[in-house]
């Protein structure tokens, strides 16, 4: 039995990233503490040996579920086969709602003495904020992205603490020279706009993205022959964005993290978000985007973007009938101002996306309200100058958690 290590759990792209520069700094403050779980590529080049393929749990959606759902409860018996074995101090889920509160169940049972940290609130705020009673029976603790999450928990007696969202965090860490480089790698020109597409990291999501961003591309470059596309991909649906893009109307220039450490990889896209973000005589870049995390990223290294998205019908009508918010992008639920355009569902179409990129792709009033928002949403995140990283937040967090439940008394 392996006694103190952290059993950590995510279950697509971007709770990877979490769980990457979680175990990072966790290395660093606790490294007498063995780590082990599952993630991608983020957290295995920070030392993690995934239990199983994280891309098994990667489904989103109410209707996407349920085809998976045979696997799903596989990869949930072999989990907690694993805690079970390990007896870890402390178990943290990162995102993957569904997912993860089965876990958390079934770790109560097999391992009562651990503790059970969730991480990335719940967006209660948005919808179902009936989950938030429900969590605080459910876990011994929380670790929440946004300034404004922890009342809707603590209210219930659960542990909270807002640690910040590590976006600006990871953009700032790598190299400013990359963007550079990368132009001079694909020969870009300084004086052409670069636009940048990221039609989401889930095969879902390129399967329902990638023609309706490639049609707005192709519309935006028969205007602007110059553009210059670049379409940064996911380790684990690296193969099948290439092939919806070789489809597209208008050629991108493909970056594939294949066969890349992932830190060369993330530099690369950071790179191409820095050069869709520049300014040359009165012209400028911007990003097409699936609505999720990648804003906040995009946001931190100042480009313009137009957010797109499209989930299952049926997911997507079970939403509309849940959500309490009139907007699903971070940067304008942070900044409280709708300064990035979002298109969803049939909204989601070339003709509006190319419409709304088009006034990003010279300087003016679009790009400067895009950049006040931005300033706003990362300045409300935290981890700015002269404040410790989310990361690190998040890491004394959990460790203050964990010991906590160490001297709590064991309850069955």
């Amino acid at each position: 039995m392996t006694e103190g290590g952290i059993f950590l759990l995510a279950g697509e792209a971007s709770g990877d990233r979490l769980g990457g520069a979680l175990m990072r700094r966790l290395r660093e403050i606790a490294p007498e503490r063995p780590l082990y779980g599952v993630g991608g590529e983020a957290m295995e080049a920070e030392g993690l040996r995934s239990l199983f393929p994280m891309q098994d749990l990667a489904v989103m959606g109410f209707a996407e579920v349920l085809p998976s759902l045979p696997r799903i409860l596989r990869r949930l018996k072999q989990a907690t086969a694993e805690i079970d074995r390990l007896k870890p101090a402390a178990l943290v889920t990162i995102d993957a709602q569904g997912f993860s509160k089965r876990l958390q169940v079934r770790t109560r049972e097999v391992s009562p003495q651990t503790a059970r940290v969730h991480y990335v609130a719940p967006t209660v705020w948005a919808w179902k904020p009936g989950r938030a009673q429900k969590l605080a029976g459910l876990i011994d603790h929380l670790m929440a992205l946004f300034p404004f999450e922890p009342p809707y928990f603590t209210v219930h007696g659960l542990s909270c603490d807002f640690v910040g969202h590590p976006a600006a965090e990871r953009v700032r860490a790598a190299d400013p020279q990359a963007a550079e480089a990368l132009a001079r790698e694909l020969g870009l020109s300084p004086q052409a706009p670069v636009l940048v597409a990221l039609p989401g990291s889930r095969r879902g999501e390129i399967s329902r993205l990638a023609e309706p961003f490639g049609a707005a591309l192709g519309l935006l470059k028969a205007r602007h022959p110059d553009l210059q596309i670049l379409l940064p991909m996911a380790e684990g649906s690296a193969a099948l964005a290439a092939e919806a893009a070789a489809r597209w109307p208008a050629q991108a220039h493909l970056l594939d993290p294949r066969g890349k450490p992932f830190a060369e990889a993330e530099a690369r896209k950071f790179a191409a978000f820095r050069l869709a973000a520049r300014e040359e005589a009165g012209r400028g870049g911007a990003a097409l985007a699936a609505s999720g995390s990648v804003s906040l990223e995009l946001a931190a290294c100042g480009t313009p973007m137009v957010v797109g998205y499209k989930a299952h019908p049926l997911s997507a009508a079970i939403a509309r009938r849940l959500l309490k918010i009139d907007t699903a992008t971070l940067p304008n639920l942070l900044s409280g101002e709708k300064a990035i355009p979002e298109y969803f569902q049939e909204d989601c179409a070339p003709e509006p996306l190319a419409a709304a990129l088009e006034p990003l792709l010279r300087s003016g009033p679009e790009r400067a309200r895009q950049e006040r928002a931005a300033e706003a949403a990362l300045k409300a995140l935290g981890g700015g100058p002269g404040e410790e990283p989310p990361s690190l937040r998040a890491a004394k967090s959990l460790l203050a958690a964990i010991k906590r439940k160490e001297s709590a008394p064991l309850v069955s």
